[in-house]
């Protein structure tokens, strides 16, 4: 028996590029929506948008009551600052440290969430799991 040999197809051979990084297609619009879920009042965009996914309905819940804890906070100090002199003398700086404070947090949170762990903040988080 006389076989033929394998001719290769005319253009040369063609190897499909590898799947991306990231497993499927929805990974990327995930990754979106939990970096929304930070972003002060935006994390309400995935709180409505994804409502059929718990792991974003999580961290966006967490992102709602951080978001709201920090603008409460940033309110009083500045309700204190204007009505007692000395006090907003003193503690100029006391917005600035929060607010850093805050950015801080946010970007642990974000880098916990696109790499599929829970950043749980004392307090705020077992506010957030009974909404």
């Amino acid at each position: 028996m006389s076989e033929t040999p394998h001719v290769p197809p005319p253009g040369g051979s063609y190897t499909p590029p590898p799947p991306p990084a990231g497993g499927t297609p929805g990974a990327s619009r995930d990754t979106a929506m939990l970096v929304l879920a930070y972003l002060w009042f935006l994390s309400i965009i995935p709180l409505v948008a994804k409502k059929d996914d718990p792991d974003v309905q999580w961290h966006a819940k967490n992102g709602l009551v951080l978001a709201i804890a920090y603008t409460g906070i940033e309110i009083i100090i500045a309700i204190i600052m204007h009505f007692v002199p000395l006090f907003g003398c003193v503690a100029f700086w006391l917005p600035c440290i929060i607010g850093i404070g805050y950015v801080i947090v946010v970007i642990m949170a974000i880098m916990k969430a696109t790499s599929g762990q829970r950043f749980r903040v004392p307090m705020l988080t077992d506010y957030a799991d009974k909404m």
